[in-house]
């Protein structure tokens, strides 16, 4: 049975939805890609109409994952124009979208040492993505000349991953919620 242009690019997109989701919670290796077409509710043979290889999949989940921080990133920026690095260092470690709940939280903490283990398109797209968060805490911190402002939001991007990967990494909650919260105070702020 053909399916329409529409029904096609939005099975894509579920496809894609998934499985970042997916490869946050499980790796790359954890999961493949008939269990991902399962969980989209469509056949292990209709994934090669959409994709090329799992890489693929890789890298356009990745693009995805990275383009929604970074329209998080900038509507948080554009609605705290005043303090846009605590709004994003207090949304990026809030909540569960760094504890139980990783499905949907940070690609970088989730996954970045199994994209540093890809090449290609995997490491491209996120490298792309980085860049693009990287220029929304540029324009968040201060300093007496455009690298200082680089090397800070460097340094806090570096930070906030951190944080999460630490606070993900303990079995201890009340330890996982005193590294955010220091992570927060330490990062949260702009101090030149």
């Amino acid at each position: 049975m053909r399916v329409s242009r529409d029904q096609a690019a939005q099975n894509r997109a579920r496809i894609i939805e998934i499985a970042g989701q997916q490869f946050r919670e499980k790796g790359f290796d954890g999961i493949g890609v008939a269990d991902v077409m399962k969980s989209a509710g469509l056949t292990h043979g209709g994934f090669y109409g959409h994709f090329n290889s799992k890489d693929d999949l890789i890298a356009e989940a990745c693009a995805a994952a990275m383009a929604l921080s970074v329209r998080r990133w900038t509507s948080l920026s554009e609605a705290s124009p005043g303090d846009a690095l605590g709004a994003i260092t207090q949304s990026y470690l809030a909540g569960d979208a760094h504890g139980e709940g990783q499905m949907s939280g940070c690609m970088m903490a989730a996954l970045a040492p199994d994209i540093a283990r890809r090449g290609g398109p995997v490491r491209s797209r996120f490298t792309e993505g980085t860049k693009a968060l990287l220029d929304i805490l540029i324009n968040a911190v201060t300093g007496r000349s455009k690298a200082r402002q680089r090397e800070k939001a460097i340094a806090i991007m570096a930070g906030l991953v951190g944080t999460v990967v630490l606070a993900r990494a303990v079995d201890d909650p009340d330890f996982a919620r005193e590294i955010k919260r220091v992570g927060e105070a330490a990062f949260g702020r702009d101090a030149e």
